[in-house]
């Protein structure tokens, strides 16, 4: 059904004769149009702002100009920056060639020389009124969209400022350990996950974890970790223990085919000694004051992948002026403009040569290096942790 059948056209006519107005109304009305009449520019102008029409019928010349149809020129130009979408008719007894591709190119569907030939304005008004409101409707839609945009926009800003509040701060402090992490998001938010906590007066929790996946399900499922890790981790739960009621928690919510690799490790402040096992994750590294390195492998499968997993556990013993660095996969499998990835052997050098007194300058200088060796394109999300033992 045509949309004139289903609403009521309203059509602004615009002429300073006010035969010429009762004539088009009269018309008009008889074919079901609302109608509104304007006699001078001004009028017109107002008229749009306040009233809401699907055709803009006008003449274009008025008592300051009767003939060259100037000031109906720079009408047309005005009532196009008010409403680019209103479709525009002219009427004039001055038509001429000229002036009839001037008034296109300014914006103006069509053109109807005085005296009218009813059928004909009428065929014309109809077809500018569907054309109109299929262009007006195409604009709402892409508003919306817009503004859709702007939400989702403004809900992952919001999303990523609460993820952010998940992760360490930049720099903490637990007697004679020092800790600095940054993470990078390929996306707004992300799957990795860093923490570190205390679980008693004297043990402090640390984690490094990554989501199979990028975005918003990611993060999700990361804000499901993180929630789980802080009600499980406790003095009295061994870290093979924690992974195993982990793995059955997130095996029991993930999606098929997603899984977390997860590295969970409790640090002993007084004894200095590190109690840890890794779920799949990257191993981290461990640098001795001598400058020797040491991997931490020990532990078992990724969580979630299977129902039942279980772990090994390992306790290595750190001395002042040692070095720990947990990290995701986005630092290792950052690439180069040439398409390189940097490597696990590369993050290992970086490591052994970073001689910064402190945990903060070897991240930054760390994190700067993978940043250059990337042009700060991360493909995928990028944590690290460094923890120092003065």
């Amino acid at each position: 059904m045509s949309t004139l059948a289903t609403h009521m056209p309203r059509t602004l006519i615009a002429d300073d004769q006010p035969d010429v107005l009762v004539a088009l109304r009269l018309l008009l009305k008889g074919a079901g149009y609302q109608t509104a009449a304007a006699d001078s520019p001004k009028a017109v102008l107002d008229a749009i702002q306040e009233g809401d029409f699907d055709v803009v019928l006008m003449d274009l010349n008025y008592a300051r100009d009767t003939t060259s149809g100037k000031e109906g020129l720079d009408l047309i130009s005005r009532i196009r920056a008010v409403d680019s979408s209103l479709p525009i008719v002219v009427m004039t007894a001055w038509g001429t060639i000229d002036l009839a591709v001037e008034t296109m190119r300014r914006g103006v569907r069509d053109f109807v020389e005085k005296p009218w030939e009813n059928s004909r304005l009428l065929q014309i008004l109809g077809t500018q009124v569907e054309h109109g409101r299929t262009l007006r409707a195409h604009k709402q839609r892409r508003s919306r969209r817009r503004q859709k945009n702007r939400d989702l926009h403004a809900e992952l800003r919001e999303a990523r400022e609460i993820q952010k509040g998940l992760m360490p701060p930049a720099g903490l402090r637990f007697s004679n350990l020092e800790i600095a992490s940054a993470w990078r998001s390929a996306h707004v938010i992300g799957g990795d996950y860093l923490a570190a906590f205390p679980i008693s007066d004297r043990l402090v929790a640390l984690c490094a974890a990554d989501v199979a996946g990028k975005g918003l399900p990611a993060a999700l499922m990361m804000s499901n970790l993180q929630a789980a890790l802080k009600s499980i981790a406790s003095p009295a739960t061994e870290p093979r223990e924690v992974c195993v009621q982990l793995n059955r928690l997130l095996w029991s919510n993930l999606p098929a085919n997603k899984f977390i690799s997860c590295f969970y490790g409790v640090l002993d402040i007084n004894r200095n000694s590190l109690l840890f096992t890794n779920a799949g994750h990257n191993a981290p590294i461990v640098r001795r004051r001598s400058g020797e390195l040491a991997r931490l492998e020990n532990g078992g499968r990724v969580l979630g992948a299977f129902a039942e997993s279980i772990y090994t556990q390992k306790e290595i013993q750190l001395t002042s002026g040692d070095r720990l660095l947990l990290f995701t996969d986005g630092i290792i499998e950052s690439r180069n403009l040439a398409g390189e990835e940097l490597g696990d052997t590369a993050l290992c050098n970086l490591f052994a040569r970073a001689a910064q007194p402190n945990a903060a300058d070897v991240q930054t200088a760390i994190m700067s290096q993978v940043s250059e060796f990337c042009a700060d394109r991360f493909d995928d999300d990028a944590a690290l942790m460094i923890v120092a033992v003065e």
